[in-house]
């Protein structure tokens, strides 16, 4: 039987299903993270740190220009998974071509951008030293030949998505994003120029394109018979995917704002002081990142038919969240000033600790909602997404600007924070009017996300080790206890149980 046969919306949302794509998606951010680690030390010594930073920003500037793409590797994530559900994949093989093209013509578009800006980036923006110039310059023409098939990839890539093929999206995406990292060690015995550098990086995305699309035409077999172009269904998939892309370009101001206002209003040492505990802390969002990645296509499926197993998903997705990041949280806070001596020294101590704390519980906030936001998003409103993230923007800035002014490093850690708990409320509230009868759940989080925030404060008040570790123990156990006998329903405990025989037999 072929996926497009099987794919009705109860099994696509199986837990078991569900539970495997969350892995694999962690597996997809975790290992590259692993990667980057282990060889940026001896990638910066062997060709130094001129022809590294050039090279991270190649990362950067292959990021930037990827939003053009404008949202549709989104988007055809959400109609594909909306048309298996409702059965109508007689006109999902044109939506997908069409789509597929516009995308390749975007990516060509973004290449030949950024081919003109690129010498004006390297001789007039960029302090490249002179004897890079050339190098750099020939090095950003190749990242700009690969474009068209950065861009097409996320559609095939969206494809997979949508008919829960993480397995095979991680599959091929793992070791592209390793090689990022771990192919310029490759390079170097034979050269240290970038070009050669860049060549091996492009190669692995056109390998990787190819990958992706050969997959694509195994998951839908009559995908490969059937290519033709419509214009009909593409107004959808614009105004989905041209949302998307408002929000996307939105937020990186929101994040990261606040770090310019620190460097403006204080001093760049103290960017350092919390700019550290911040790129820690917000790893753990790759946590529920990898959930809301599989939970997206999954609330587009059931949305158009059963909004009530749509209820439950996201109560789930949550529930698993909050017991998956509570924890971590939990003990960053506790131990923050211990963590941070033994990581980045006494000094960082003093002045990071409280910036830690407080960052530490708006990314819990921020881990909870999400879920939401892939609900919404997969409902098919992300405009109220992009609305909510513009609306915020023009008031947060005055808030952190006079936070940081008045309370320092302490006052805009904890504007940060604020603002993405004010956030998480909106979102709650938009997704529990997209889902019936939920408003129950909706006190019970309400509770449950405030008792966190008291025992995170609670946590930071035992002066001595050994009295926070005897609070941590004693929230821990209760929290696995009350998880296990109180929260967990039996399908839950069972996969559970499963996966830890599972993981105990691949260790022994």
């Amino acid at each position: 039987m072929s996926l497009t046969q099987s794919l009705s919306p109860a099994e696509l949302t199986r837990g078991k299903v569900l539970a495997r794509s969350t892995v694999w998606n962690l597996a997809g951010q975790i290992l590259p993270m692993v990667a980057a680690v282990l060889a940026i030390p001896p990638l910066v010594k062997a060709i130094g740190l001129d022809r590294f930073g050039i090279l991270t920003l190649g990362w950067v500037i292959v990021g930037y220009f990827s939003l053009f793409d404008l949202g549709l590797g989104r988007a055809l994530t959400k109609l594909v998974a909306d048309k298996l559900a409702l059965g109508r994949s007689h006109d999902l093989h044109a939506l997908i071509w069409t789509s597929s093209f516009l995308m390749l013509l975007l990516g060509l578009l973004a290449g030949i951008t950024m081919w003109i800006v690129s010498p004006w980036l390297v001789h007039r923006v960029l302090k490249v030293p002179d004897d890079l110039k050339m190098e750099t310059l020939h090095a950003l023409y190749l990242l700009a030949a690969s474009m068209p098939i950065v861009i097409s990839a996320s559609g095939f890539r969206g494809i997979l998505e949508a008919v829960q093929r993480f397995d095979i999206v991680n599959k091929i995406r793992i070791p592209m994003a390793i090689s990022v990292f771990l192919g310029p060690l490759l390079v170097i015995p034979f050269s240290k120029s970038l070009v050669w550098i860049f060549a091996f990086l492009v190669a692995g995305r056109f390998f990787a394109w190819i990958a992706y699309v050969l997959a694509s035409l195994v998951a839908l077999p009559g995908l490969g018979r059937d290519i033709t172009l419509q214009a009909s269904g593409l107004k959808a998939v614009f105004q989905f995917g041209g949302w998307i892309t408002v929000g996307n370009l939105i937020v990186p101001v929101l994040v990261y704002i606040d770090r310019f206002v620190i460097g403006a209003l204080l001093s760049l040492s103290a960017v350092a002081f919390y700019t550290t505990p911040f790129e820690a802390v917000s790893k753990l969002l790759a946590v529920p990142g990898s959930l809301a990645g599989v939970m997206f296509p999954a609330f587009a499926a059931t949305y158009t038919q059963d909004r009530h197993r749509t209820g439950m998903l996201m109560q789930r997705g949550v529930k698993y969240v909050f017991l998956a990041v509570f924890p971590v949280v939990l003990i960053v806070i506790a131990f923050a000033p211990e963590g941070l001596t033994l990581w980045v020294g006494t000094v960082f101590a003093q002045n990071s600790t409280a910036v830690l704390r407080y960052l530490a519980a708006g990314i819990f906030i921020n881990c909870l909602a999400q879920i939401p936001l892939s609900l919404v998003q997969g409902t098919g409103r992300p405009d109220l997404v992009a609305k909510l993230i513009g609306f915020e923007l023009p008031l947060y800035l005055p808030v952190i600007y006079w936070a940081t002014k008045h309370y320092g490093l302490n006052g805009a850690a904890f504007a940060w924070s604020s603002r993405v708990i004010v956030e998480a409320i909106i979102l709650f509230g938009i997704a529990y009017r997209l889902i019936p009868h939920r408003q129950g759940l909706a006190v019970r989080l309400a509770v449950s996300a405030a008792t966190a925030l008291t025992i995170f404060y609670c946590a930071t008040l035992p002066p001595s080790l050994s009295g926070r570790s005897l609070l941590v123990s004693v929230v821990l156990m209760g929290l696995g206890g009350a998880a296990w006998f109180g929260v967990l329903v039996e399908d839950e405990r069972a996969l559970l149980k499963g996966m830890i025989l599972r993981l105990s037999r691949a260790i022994a």
